[in-house]
């Protein structure tokens, strides 16, 4: 009865502080729309006119949400009440002294660098091996790898982390045959086969770090929250050395705790799910987040690729609360390390958020839910509708500026003129109303990392955090009509039905070339010179207004080289900019990352190399690949087994370099080929290089 009561005062706690957002975002919303308005209306309304209000409004709600989240967030980290949350009040309870239940930390991959997966999940293994609560985790590196030498590599290097940890079997590794639905199918196949043995799992991305005593909390904070099913933590970006993604380490550092803060006051219980770095009641997951095939064909249709956001509301609906963890800390991610990189991975969540408009309308989904997934859906569209909002801006201005004002207009009886009335001071007005809105929630910011002195220091210090801050600025103005357009193009090829290609994604710093700059961002800079060019010629007053986008436009090329280069970041690292936390005082897990990046640097499996070569050429490697293969769940049919057959017969008489990579991988797929298979009957082999330290498999396949 106590724990009903308490939620239900939970609840409407939350829906309380839900109406207050809700109504500061409308009132914002009313009151600028009006000032529009007033002003598009003093030289007389027309359909181009209309038409620039309507997409004002639309674009306006989001940054009016966008600015009392932060407003609210800055009012409750200056009243001392940060996280006004589920954990604060769990902490001591019942749940903090009981033993951990069972819980496993899965790990998904897709063509990863095997040193960056092994060092990430070595680094979190001993970890939590210092907090004494090891037994209680099990890790799960969950392989969707079809890559045939990343994947022998992988396996390797699997292996040899076995050998070096105390208790190799907290350790399991599977590589699915089939890459079925993606990441929710990897996920959706561990808890068919193991998900009965665990009641949560953390699920990670495979540039993810999570801290041991943070793995721990988690547990506990689900133990303390029955009615939890997802916690999400806020992963911090690391790592990074390029320009680009030193900006995405800093920005999120310098102005996420007063953003998630706020957010987390109007969500409540009614959170969202960001895919990774979380933790998962494993039950209801099974029984509730089942994803639908969507009809149609794909982009819109088939299988939905944005998964978590969907998940999260499937949750709620069955009733459980989804929150997040504002204060966890421990929990970390890797950015995208240029701009190029960056538009890839943004590539398939508009896909992906895009398909969420078909569920918008799904029985039983809470109204946060809803919010939740037109966010996402609106965090694509407002890109064209921007553009669409500047273009027609630009026509409107054009016209007024090269048309004659009609002083007395025909066809009535005047007897004054109709005077044009200059509308600049109520223009420069809005315009500032818009900037104060984009811009407050930085400074506000700001103001809350100057409370706290250790905090400043942590970033370089008062005037070196002040010179970042105002220079993150600049660059986010230049970025922001290059991603604009970036996703305009992304939103009109999905909607003209093409569909994604879902590639390993690209996590090196090697940088963007000046000609593959030039290649993807020539259309910024000829709309740029186009756009500019004709506003200067015909309205030379309007050109003043569009310079900030028209600068980002022109400039997109050399920013996106000149950004994903680490000398121009480490650059602006020596100087004391875009300093973060973490670069100036490493907490352990970073540390103990580097160090085994550097202790996988001379191994055999950290470089590229034939992968079927080496399952063939070296008898250990050959065992333990063998010892990981996932059976067959039915016997090939025999033409199969003539394919697979002629396979080997090209391999034999023709040699290694007549394969493909996926009849190398159908090959490593057959454990029965691989037997018979011998390096002295194949020609053109690569020579033997047999691995040092690489044991035998004993229990490494995943029990």
């Amino acid at each position: 009865m106590a724990t009903e009561m308490t939620g239900s005062r939970t609840r409407w706690r939350t829906t309380l502080r839900q109406l207050l957002c809700s109504g500061l975002v409308a009132l914002t919303v009313l009151l600028i729309s009006w000032q529009a308005f007033e002003m598009l209306r003093v030289n007389g309304l027309n359909a181009l006119k209309l038409g620039i209000f309507a997409l004002f409004v639309v674009l306006l709600i989001p940054i009016a949400l966008s600015f009392w989240t932060a407003a609210i967030g800055f009012v409750l980290q200056l009243a001392g009440r940060p996280a006004l949350g589920f954990h604060r009040a769990a902490e001591g309870g019942p749940a903090w002294a009981a033993p951990l239940p069972r819980t496993a930390v899965i790990m998904p991959a897709y063509n990863e660098e095997p040193a960056r997966v092994i060092a990430g999940l070595a680094a979190m293994y001993h970890s939590l091996e210092e907090t004494s609560d090891l037994p209680c985790f099990d890790f799960f590196l969950l392989s969707d790898t079809n890559d045939p030498d990343v994947w022998v590599r992988e396996e390797v290097a699997f292996a040899e982390l076995r050998e070096a940890v105390s208790a190799p079997e907290r350790l399991h590794y599977r590589n699915r045959r089939e890459n079925v639905e993606r990441k929710t199918g990897n996920i959706g196949e561990f808890c068919a086969t193991w998900g009965e043995r665990y009641r949560y799992m953390v699920v990670l991305d495979a540039d993810s770090l999570m801290t041991g005593p943070s793995l721990v909390k988690l547990v506990r904070l689900m133990e303390s929250n029955p009615q939890a099913g997802i916690i999400q933590t806020p992963p911090m970006p690391v790592n990074r050395r390029t320009l680009f993604g030193r900006l995405q380490q800093f920005a999120m550092q310098a102005y996420g705790l007063v953003f998630i803060t706020g957010l987390n006051f109007w969500q409540g219980g009614t959170g969202n799910y960001w895919g990774h770095n979380a933790i998962i009641r494993i039950k209801p997951f099974v029984q509730h987040c089942r994803l639908p095939r969507l009809s149609g064909k794909e982009p819109l249709g088939g299988q939905i690729l944005s998964h978590d956001f969907v998940e999260a509301a499937f949750m709620r609906r069955a009733g459980w609360r989804v929150y997040l963890a504002t204060d966890l800390g421990g929990s970390y991610e890797e950015a995208p390390p240029s701009l190029t990189t960056y538009a890839a991975r943004d590539r398939r969540w508009c896909q992906g958020n895009l398909q969420h408009t078909r569920l918008l309308l799904t029985p039983g989904l809470r109204i946060t839910s809803r919010v939740h997934l037109s966010l996402g859906v609106m965090a694509y569209l407002s890109s064209p509708l921007w553009l669409l909002l500047l273009v027609l801006s630009t026509i409107e201005g054009l016209r007024e500026t090269l048309s004659p004002h009609a002083f007395f207009l025909p066809q009535r009886h005047m007897l004054f003129p109709n005077w044009q009335i200059s509308i600049s001071q109520q223009a420069i007005l809005l315009f500032s109303i818009v900037m104060a809105l984009l811009l407050l929630p930085k400074v506000f910011c700001l103001l809350i990392n100057f409370r706290d002195r250790a905090r400043v220091a942590q970033f370089g210090g008062w005037g070196r955090l002040s010179a970042s801050v105002l220079l993150e600025m600049v660059f986010s103005t230049l970025l922001a009509p290059v991603l604009a357009l970036l996703q305009t193009r992304f939103v009109l090829t999905t909607l003209l039905g093409r569909k994604v290609r879902w590639d390993a994604q690209e996590r090196g710093e090697a940088g963007t070339s000046l000609g593959e700059a030039l290649r993807r961002h020539r259309l910024s800079t000829t709309l740029g010179l186009l756009w500019g060019a004709v506003l200067l010629y015909a309205a030379p007053g309007l050109f003043w207004w569009f310079l900030p986008v028209l600068a980002g436009l022109l400039v997109s090329v050399p920013f996106s080289a000149w950004t994903s280069r680490t000398a121009v970041g480490q650059w602006f690292r020596s100087h004391g900019l875009f300093l973060t936390p973490e670069e100036l005082g490493p907490p352990e897990i970073l540390k103990r990352f580097s160090q085994e990046l550097e202790r996988a640097a001379g191994r055999p499996w950290a470089s590229p190399r034939d992968g079927l070569a080496w399952v063939l050429d070296d008898p250990k490697v050959r065992n333990l690949h063998l010892s990981l293969l996932v059976p067959p769940l039915q016997a090939a049919d025999p033409l199969q087994r003539h394919h697979l057959e002629g396979l080997a017969l090209k391999l034999v008489h023709v040699g290694l370099h007549a394969l493909t990579t996926s009849e190398k991988r159908e090959l490593l797929l057959d454990p029965d080929l691989i037997r018979s298979l011998r390096p002295d009957v194949i020609p053109l082999f690569l020579p033997h290089s047999a691995p040092h330290g690489v044991a035998e498999p004993g229990s490494a396949a995943a029990s």
